[in-house]
């Protein structure tokens, strides 16, 4: 299995979209391994050990591709993800007949 492949599958065990927030990472990860710790979990006590193993594995997985992420801080990337308000201030500025 290639890493592509691997991450995927770790995504999708962590129920996450294809793109995610550090919080929605987190978050899915927080409620998963609560939902399957084995002292909470009423499913056998050998499933649950086994399905909070793979959260774990998984989320170590996901965190280590996102550590070693290269991020874009180029103007065009940073354009890319910009507000309503900061996309509305650009095109129309402080004009007092749009506020």
């Amino acid at each position: 299995m290639n890493k592509y492949e691997r991450i995927t599958k770790a995504r999708k065990l962590l129920e996450l979209p294809e793109r995610a927030t550090m919080e929605e990472i987190k978050t899915n990860y927080r409620n998963l391994i609560r939902k399957w710790h084995p002292d909470r979990c009423k499913e056998s006590k050998e499933k649950a050990t086994k399905m909070a193993a793979m959260i774990v594995a998984a989320h170590g997985l996901i965190m280590d591709y996102c550590n070693h992420y290269n991020f874009s801080f180029s103007e065009e990337e940073v354009k890319y993800h910009v507000t309503g308000d900061d996309w509305w201030f650009e095109r129309f500025g402080d004009d007092p007949v749009w506020s």
